[in-house]
């Protein structure tokens, strides 16, 4: 195994030698400030998620937020941004109804539905939960005022004109998923895991189908591996050391998304209609620290490949190969089966090594030689040409179509002059990329309203509309809900709205190098 994994350090000093020193790769032209106007058609929407807006009383995550309450881990001292893992930060501040009900979605979600509206988006993204459908273990048919409560959602949505976009797993399973079967294995890697996830997508898909065309089968796997299984910050809050030590769960979340990628498909030509299927990945910027030190140049191809492109390579192949080990593993029916690509992206962050502990890099948001760089309120560095960047290299390896599920940013300022930047930079990156060949069907801003923003709680304020906890979920919109209004009227930017923010346009023509 050493030997394979110094192969791979070899290797990705040779591939990192060819870039150039400065941070990013230059673009041979900077565009002009001319309107930006996406294809009709294109969609312009707004993503939440289940437990971070709403009530979802029987979930894994309940659970756990109900034991970090009783037992006082909310991360005292730790600043936004570094919550401690098995903690929630603050939580213990907030009253029971925001603990239980988050954004208060599930009370508004009218209201919700019509602001988007009111923007001009045609797309709203939200997650179907598992838990609310089988609250409890042995259920046969899903509960009907579970459905009634979607089919009221999706309703809204159709009746303004908007899309609902849908995603099956946002993190979060049934709280009894998790209990031991018989031979001691819990949730993923229970013996009956598939056949319980097929009974929950088969209701999912007859109860909602032609209703909701796109499907998201899972959000963000890799996060969702990171946080539960080698980091041990999210549910099950386990600490493995690492991906391969993982490797069934990983798995199981492959088999997963093939089954139902299968059913939805199923369904949808039995009743003469077509979806649209396929997964999320949240692809982040991997620079070394230290662009002259063969080790971090290195270990930052390493990074990357692991967890940008090893989990999108297997849905492609049909076969899990995780970087850094030995791990081979054909999955069935696999490779494929997406009918796009789905990009998450917020940052990019910078890898140092240790030829001490060669394996075992430091990944964090801080570079040496960027002190001005602009940051949000968690720390992510805003890098928007690593937008174009992740975009076109999924557009190239994959050659499906795209579609931009989440991307924004945390400012809770009130004129939220960081978001509006942002923003406008992103889009225009997006753009950037579409020109250059790839087939982007979607922008999807996370978020409509602030929410919970899982172990950072409610501080972490990533919404276009503002939510007052305290007085009963309160929406007031930031100069930033406007603004984003303007660019889907629009169906793109405006030139006065490029010359307005063109300062602000940092690509990697402009970007900083030393």
């Amino acid at each position: 195994m050493a030997i394979g994994v110094v192969a791979l350090l070899v290797l990705g000093s040779m591939a990192l030698s060819l870039a150039l020193p400065g941070r990013g790769e230059p673009r041979n032209t900077p565009a002009p400030l001319q309107a930006m106007h996406f294809p009709k058609g294109f969609l312009w929407g707004v993503a939440i998620a289940g437990q971070q807006t709403e009530s979802v009383p029987a979930s894994d995550w309940t659970a756990f937020e109900a034991e970090v309450f009783r037992d006082h881990r909310f991360a005292d001292g730790d600043k936004l941004g570094a919550t401690s893992p098995g903690n929630l930060r603050d939580f213990g501040r907030w009253p029971e109804q925001v603990r239980i009900h988050k954004a208060g979605f599930d009370l508004l979600y009218d209201q919700d539905i019509e602001a988007a509206a009111h923007l001009g988006l045609n797309a709203f993204r939200v997650s179907i939960e598992w838990a609310r459908l089988f609250p409890r273990a042995g259920m046969t048919q899903p509960d009907p005022e579970a459905i009634a409560y979607y089919h009221k959602l999706f309703a809204a949505m159709r009746s303004r004109g908007i899309e609902p976009v849908v995603t099956l797993f946002h993190y979060v399973s049934p709280a009894w998923f998790f209990d031991a079967d018989a031979n001691g294995k819990h949730g993923w890697e229970r013996a009956d895991a598939m056949t319980l996830w097929h009974a929950y997508v088969e209701a999912v898909a007859q109860n909602f189908i032609p209703e909701v065309r796109i499907w998201c089968t899972l959000n963000e796997p890799m996060v969702y591996l990171y946080d539960g299984y080698v980091l041990g910050s999210y549910p099950p809050g386990e600490k493995r050391g690492d991906f391969a030590a993982a490797q069934d769960v990983y798995a199981a979340l492959l088999q997963a998304h093939v089954d139902a990628y299968r059913v939805l498909h199923h369904v949808a030509s039995a009743r003469g209609t077509s979806v649209s299927v396929g997964l999320t990945q949240n692809l982040e910027v991997f620079e070394p620290y230290d662009r002259y030190s063969p080790l971090d140049r290195a270990l930052a191809w390493v990074v990357d490949k692991s967890w940008n492109w090893d989990f999108l390579d297997a849905v492609a192949s049909g076969r899990m190969r995780i970087t850094t080990t030995g791990i081979d593993r054909p999955i069935e029916g696999l490779a494929g089966t997406e009918d796009y690509v789905g990009v998450n992206y917020y940052s990019r962050n910078y890898v140092r090594g240790d030829w001490r502990h060669p394996f075992a890099p430091e990944v964090g948001n801080v570079a040496p030689d960027l002190p001005g760089e602009e940051r949000n309120d968690l720390g992510w560095p805003s890098y928007p040409h690593g937008f174009y960047a992740m975009l076109t290299k999924v557009g190239k390896r994959y050659a499906k179509p795209v579609m931009i599920l989440e991307n924004g940013t945390a400012d809770g300022a009130a004129d939220d002059k960081e978001r509006q930047r942002y923003l406008v930079a992103h889009i225009r990156e997006a753009w950037l990329a579409r020109r250059d060949g790839v087939d982007i069907r979607s922008y999807v801003h996370w978020s409509l309203m602030d929410n919970f923003e899982w172990n950072e709680a409610f501080d972490a304020k990533f919404g276009l509309f503002a939510v007052d906890y305290e007085h009963d979920f309160h929406r007031t919109p930031r100069p930033s809900a406007a603004l984003y209004g303007e660019i889907a009227h629009a169906n793109g930017l405006s030139a006065s709205m490029l010359k307005q923010y063109s300062a602000d346009l940092k690509t990697a023509a402009d970007a900083p190098s030393r």
